[in-house]
């Protein structure tokens, strides 16, 4: 069957959920699992296809949502004692892409500053970007409020102003537009990986000494690639901020660069669709595992899958569902009719 029409059924399939799904609750879980695994598809482009671990991969997350969120709501910052600066809320549209476009740039200082050195290097840098991050958020309470957190975040809002709009207050029109921009970063990062600079990241990876000898720019490709990632990290963020509508410093915390990670492992680091596979396990299970156990066992549970998966399938459960897939078709191949002797009785 045609690659293309197989994507088109998976994706209509998910379009028709909130259609069947009754319990909102659910569809809940489903949208911020939608938004993580924008996330860890992000993390996997850098961790998965330049094999370089950021472990501070949540600050762009909280980037994209707190500046997503400022633009929107406007802020005041009192820049001297007799000057204030004013700025205006903008359109929720305008805020989210100012989100993914500040958290790219910062993607960007932090690629040319860093991949000077890689390595264990490169982790400390991103961890210790990600923790600055966060105390600036806590600290700065004249315009992210700190611990009291910002919030009357307004929803997206889609349409022309005094003709038609469309505000996303509800959970089912929340849910397709998670749904479109999981799509939409899908293609962008396939499009990405199986282009020139994709092949030059993966031979970064692969062997990053022969790239270099061959002529590969190692610092501008591991650059584009954090951009990217960077920017879809802020898309996501964004996404989060105008969903839930309260954002405080606690978006930066490490265990939500944790869970990308598990993510992106266990689905098939360097895959298309582990991401996403890891995501949607990840994501539902601790919601599946909710009505069986105490909150301590869920995660005493959690914890030995995740071992088990790392441990029987240390590439992924793509790659592992994938190999599998190709030894039954060699097998059916090898075993066929067409393959037995001339001259044998049918």
């Amino acid at each position: 069957m045609n690659r293309r029409l197989i994507e088109f059924g998976v994706v209509l399939f998910f379009a028709s959920v909130p259609f069947w799904l009754g319990n909102l609750y659910y569809l809940h879980i489903l949208i911020t699992t939608g938004i993580f695994i924008i996330a860890a598809m992000s993390l996997n482009l850098l961790l998965g296809y330049t094999g370089q671990l950021s472990l501070g991969h949540v600050a762009f997350f909280g980037i994209g949502a707190y500046t997503s969120a400022l633009i929107s709501i406007g802020f005041d910052l009192e820049l001297t004692d007799t000057y204030t600066f004013v700025f205006e809320p903008k359109p929720v549209w305008f805020s989210f892409l100012c989100g993914i476009a500040f958290a790219a740039i910062c993607g960007w200082l932090i690629g040319k500053i860093s991949f000077k050195v890689r390595g264990a290097y490169f982790v400390i840098v991103t961890i210790s970007f990600a923790e600055v991050v966060r105390l600036v958020a806590l600290n700065w309470i004249d315009l992210t409020e700190g611990p009291m957190a910002l919030n009357n975040i307004p929803p997206f809002t889609l349409g022309i102003p005094g003709l038609w709009e469309l505000t996303f207050f509800k959970k089912e029109p929340n849910y397709w537009l998670v749904l479109a921009l999981c799509v939409v970063s899908f293609v962008i990062v396939r499009r990405l990986v199986q282009s020139r600079a994709g092949r030059a990241m993966i031979a970064l990876r692969e062997n990053e000494s022969l790239a270099t000898s061959v002529g590969v720019d190692v610092t501008k490709y591991l650059v584009l690639a954090t951009v990217i990632s960077a920017g879809m990290a802020g898309a996501a963020g964004g996404l989060y901020t105008h969903y839930i509508r309260i954002v405080d410093p606690d978006v930066f915390l490490f265990i939500y660069t944790v869970t990308m990670v598990i993510m992106v492992i266990t689905g098939g680091k360097g895959t298309l669709l582990g991401p996403i596979v890891g995501g949607l396990i990840f994501g539902i299970l601790p919601e599946a595992l909710r009505g069986l156990a105490g909150p301590e066992v869920q995660w005493v549970i959690y914890g030995i899958l995740m071992i088990l998966v790392v441990y029987f399938l240390p590439g992924g459960i793509v790659p592992a569902l994938s190999n599998w897939w190709r030894q039954r078709e060699d097998n059916q191949s090898t075993s066929s009719p067409g393959d037995a002797a001339p001259g044998t009785a049918s």
